[in-house]
Order: C-alpha cells, then structure tokens, then sequence
C-alpha cells in the first residue's frame, strides 16, 4: 500500500519501527556500516563543532598575520573566511582531514567507497559549512547536510 501525499503543513513524520529505511540506528553510524565505537565510529555532534572552532581560529590567526602584510583579500573578517575555505578544501583533499579533524582525532571518509574524498567533496563541505545551516542541520545519526550531500562522514580515528 502506497504511502498517503503529504505536504509541508502536515510537520516532520516521526519515524517507526516498520520504517526500517528512515528509522535510526541502534547506533550512530549503523545505518552507513560504521562501527559502534573506536576507530571509523561516527564522530560525535560535539566533536565535529570542537574541530570546526579550531579549524575557525587557525583561519582567523593566518588571516590576521596576512592583514599585516596586505589586503588583497580585504579585512580580516572576509580573509578568514576565504581561508577557512580553503583551508577545509585543501586539507580534506589532500589529508582527508581538517586541522580541527586532526587535533581532535577524526578523519573525513566517504561512506560509498573505499575511494578517497575528492576534490569537489572536499571543496563543497567547507562552502556549504560556511552556510551554517547544512552544517547543523542533523539526521538521526548525527551527519550534518553538507555530509549527507556529498556522501561523506566525519569518523574517529
């Protein structure tokens, strides 16, 4: 039997046991095949914001010893962020983690493959994290938007 149409006014369907597709994990993670704790576990809320405040105050400290020199990238507030971006792009390219991510003991892994991140996923996460929304916009195991939209995870380890 086919599911009745709903719209917007009808608010969020809270998720049962017989919708096994939608429902929650017994864990974070499960549902993608990650482990329940340790190494590759899903990273925590909590964790995920730790490393984006770290990753926030190295772009912030970089830009403020370039404002010393010039502002081809205007004041300190735009080339932060600027920086941020490209500091989350080039780092979850080439590391597969962030800074933060690696203060923190986390890692960037896409949950399709056993392929590395990419180019484009590293450089969208970071421009859809600058939106804030994406990025605390959370499903039931804990994976921000802009990780579900590109199909990657923030794991431990």
């Amino acid at each position: 039997m086919a599911k009745p149409k709903r719209s917007w006014l009808d608010g969020p369907e809270i998720p049962a046991d017989f919708d096994d597709p939608d429902a929650p994990g017994r864990w974070p993670g499960e549902k993608i095949g990650l482990p329940k704790e340790g190494a590759g576990s899903l990273a925590s809320v909590a964790r995920r914001i730790g490393g984006v405040c770290v990753d926030w105050i190295v772009s912030w400290v970089i830009a403020i010893v370039l404002s010393n020199f010039t502002d081809a990238l205007g004041d300190v507030a735009t080339s932060t962020l600027i920086i941020f971006v490209i500091l989350g792009w080039l780092t979850g390219w080439i590391f597969a983690r962030t800074p933060g991510h690696a203060v923190l003991g986390m890692g960037l892994a896409r949950i399709d493959a056993e392929e590395r991140v990419g180019w484009w996923r590293a450089l969208i996460r970071p421009l859809l994290t600058i939106l804030i929304l994406p990025a605390v916009m959370v499903d039931a195991d804990g994976r921000g938007l802009h990780d579900k939209a590109t199909g990657t995870a923030v794991i431990r380890g």
